[in-house]
């Protein structure tokens, strides 16, 4: 497995609309969603950032209580099962969506969920 860069970073928050404006307007970053609790903005280098407030967090994002990152790979299925040889936590399956993201959480020693995610 090679990391190669920080592809995905997700914010959780209770402060959801000024966490957007932030990213609009400081930022200057156009969201793809922008839903009342949950925004979605692809960056230039294909990157992507999102933001979930409160009933994002309480319907589907339980575990992430802090920014949490997305470490790139080229394989989240072959990275995911090297990992876990090596004692790694993993939290639900490997998930895949309509536009080739595929990403899985997991628990670092810290105690805070990260992830592997792909662009394939």
């Amino acid at each position: 497995m090679k990391v190669k860069g920080v592809g995905w970073l997700g914010s959780p928050t209770d402060r959801f609309d000024d966490m957007v404006h932030f990213a609009v307007d400081v930022l200057e970053l156009k969201p793809r969603i922008n839903e009342s609790d949950f925004a979605v903005f692809d960056l230039a280098d294909g990157d992507t950032y999102e933001i979930f407030g409160p009933r994002a967090i309480a319907d589907a994002h339980q575990f992430m209580r802090c920014p949490t990152a997305g470490f790139l790979v080229d394989d989240v299925a072959a990275a995911r099962r090297e990992m876990e040889t090596k004692g790694v936590l993993f939290i639900g399956p490997v998930y895949r969506s309509s536009g080739g993201y595929s990403w899985s959480h997991f628990f670092a020693p810290d105690g805070h969920v990260y992830e592997i995610t792909s662009r394939s």
